[in-house]
């Protein structure tokens, strides 16, 4: 942690850390002790126990868990954890009611808050209305939601398995995603995902 801030990063991520949580406790007071000051990022699934967020109340500055599928069969299926939707909304309202909705700096940096993240796929299979419905309902219409289009099919997926999400999402259904989002009353949506749009545009032709 000490070798990045001294590097200029603006802040440390830790990437799926719900395993290394009891070391990152331990090594955070001896870091402090000598000058570490960057933002603490938990950048997350959501597949959390709420054990594990709430031994980071207090300590992390910003969650940046995803939502990926709001019904329990579809993550059956494509993830092989039915229980997901459920875990992922229990840990993200523990996450937002401890740090808020996101603070950035003069400079557009993140200083503490929720990001939310949507990865939209093919055919609407994660149920992305009713999860953007669900946040601006429960976190509310200043939750900082990134919509995000880059799903690749990759792994498994291919033209015998999982041939439903074997293609790219469409611009249509990336601009059905933005809309959704825009009708849930959800304020803040990454200025990344608008311009996406183009992009995924070009990248179907």
């Amino acid at each position: 942690m000490l070798e990045l801030q001294a590097r200029g990063c603006h802040n440390i991520n830790f990437v799926t850390p719900e395993h290394v949580v009891p070391q990152i406790l331990e090594a955070l007071p001896l870091a402090i002790e000598r000058g570490l000051r960057l933002p603490l990022v938990y950048n997350t699934s959501a597949y959390d126990s709420l054990d594990s967020i709430e031994l980071m109340d207090g300590v992390v500055d910003i969650y940046m868990p995803d939502f990926k599928f709001w019904d329990a069969e579809m993550a059956r299926r494509y993830l092989k954890a039915p229980n997901y939707p459920e875990a992922a909304r229990r840990a993200i309202r523990a996450m937002h009611r401890q740090v808020g909705d996101l603070i950035v700096d003069e400079n557009g940096l993140a200083l503490r808050g929720l990001i939310l993240r949507h990865l939209v796929m093919p055919g609407e299979i994660a149920g992305t209305e009713q999860i953007l419905r669900w946040v601006a309902r429960e976190l509310g219409p200043d939750t900082y939601v990134n919509v995000m289009p880059q799903y690749w099919p990759a792994g498994k997926v291919d033209g015998a398995n999982y041939v439903e999400i074997n293609r790219l999402i469409t611009a249509a259904e990336f601009e059905q995603a933005l809309a959704l989002a825009r009708a849930a009353g959800l304020r803040r949506l990454d200025l990344r995902s608008a311009s996406h749009a183009a992009l995924v545009e070009d990248r179907g032709r």
